[in-house]
């Protein structure tokens, strides 16, 4: 093999693989509960997945133990496409959107999409063209220097996606973020979310226990069993036609739904799914 059949090898491998693999993750709280139970997932680059389960069947723990926000009791988790730091993540490559957006109340939008450039040491004046183009991005540009208690809920969640977009990473981590949301103001979020996704590439791992999101979003929707979580169904979803708000009332999306939803009924022991 000659060096440059060499170098393209090594750089098809690259491609190939995963951007973060768990393998046969287990977590057992301090309380005896085991959470999650050999849990595995390869997560290729530039995915759209989904966890999809019941409350309760150790997505949030999953996805918190993906980010370093926790740790495993047994398995690991590995980034063979990442250069990783001393605590074992990869340098820059995850950000992480709650439940909740946590925005810090004294201080403007400008100044809270700022936090995580600031904790990098990077200046305010050096960062504003950033923070304005990732503003802008959410369609809040013009809110640069409104105060969180000047916004509605859906715009305070944009502030807090801005903020875990602000420092260009290769994962997104997103903990049920629309879930304390309107049906309305959710779905407009779902379609930025989206949109996000397809101008950016970036990789986004979204937890939910809505059948509809989940279809809606994703690329391949990852179900899990009732708790210990681990995986039930692992899916690839391609649909034939654009998501948008007339894909909610085609009928692909009906059969899309159904699909999703016969699997998490089996996930669940066929309990009912509300």
């Amino acid at each position: 093999m000659t060096v440059s059949e060499a170098t393209k090898f090594t750089q098809t491998e690259m491609r190939k693989r995963p951007l973060v693999a768990m393998e046969q993750v287990s977590k057992v709280f301090s309380n005896g509960t085991l959470a999650l139970s050999g849990m595995s997932l390869n997560v290729e680059s530039g995915e759209f997945i989904s966890l999809l389960g019941p409350s309760g069947c150790g997505k949030s723990t999953a996805l918190r133990i993906i980010a370093g926000l926790g740790g495993a009791s047994s398995g690991r988790i590995d980034w063979p496409s990442s250069r990783i730091n001393a605590k074992g993540l990869p340098e820059g490559d995850i950000s992480f959107v709650f439940q909740e957006p946590t925005l810090l109340p004294w201080k403007t939008v400008f100044g809270n999409v700022y936090l995580p450039l600031k904790l990098q040491g990077i200046s305010k004046a050096v960062a504003h063209e950033q923070i304005m183009e990732t503003l802008a991005t959410v369609g809040l540009k013009d809110f640069a220097e409104a105060y969180p208690r000047e916004l509605s809920g859906g715009m305070k969640m944009r502030v807090s996606i801005a903020r875990a977009l602000v420092t260009r990473p290769k994962l997104l981590l997103m903990d049920e973020p629309f879930a304390a949301l309107d049906e309305i103001t959710r779905q407009k979020l779902n379609d930025d979310v989206l949109r996000l996704w397809q101008t950016t590439g970036i990789t986004v791992i979204f937890v939910t226990h809505s059948v509809y999101e989940s279809a809606y979003l994703s690329n391949r929707i990852v179900v899990m069993k009732a708790r210990p979580g681990r995986v039930h169904t692992d899916f690839p979803l391609e649909t034939s036609g654009e998501r948008d708000p007339l894909y909610r009332s085609s009928e692909e999306y009906r059969e899309v739904c159904e699909k999703v939803s016969r699997s998490l009924i089996e996930a669940m022991g066929r309990q009912e799914v509300h």
